[in-house]
């Protein structure tokens, strides 16, 4: 997995590439730590190039979309292809994140 932050106006800019999984999820949650942390809580995902995501994965989305919400930001997964969206949608994570 490959990951691209930067920051834009008042929101971050997350670029995902490849798998979130058990291999790398540690890595993931490393990388968003700072984001769950951060005076800005603005998140916006580009998920264009994310091939997949294990539970792990979701669990770090959960958490980010926790401390985003606890912030009173806002979080948007956005361009996620039909497989991972099933897959957010078969767990319910769909009605807790917002997806574009």
């Amino acid at each position: 997995m490959d990951i691209k932050i930067e920051k834009q106006d008042n929101k971050t800019i997350v670029v995902l590439n490849g798998r979130v999984d058990t291999t790398n999820a540690d890595q993931f949650q490393q990388d968003m730590e700072p984001l769950m942390e951060g005076e800005n809580p603005d998140i916006e995902i580009d998920c264009t190039d994310m091939s997949y995501t294990s539970s792990q994965g979701l669990r770090i989305f959960l958490m980010l979309q926790k401390s985003v919400n606890a912030r009173k930001g806002k979080m948007v997964l956005r361009n996620m292809n039909p497989q991972v969206k099933e897959v957010f949608d078969i767990t319910g994570f769909s009605n807790i994140i917002t997806i574009m």
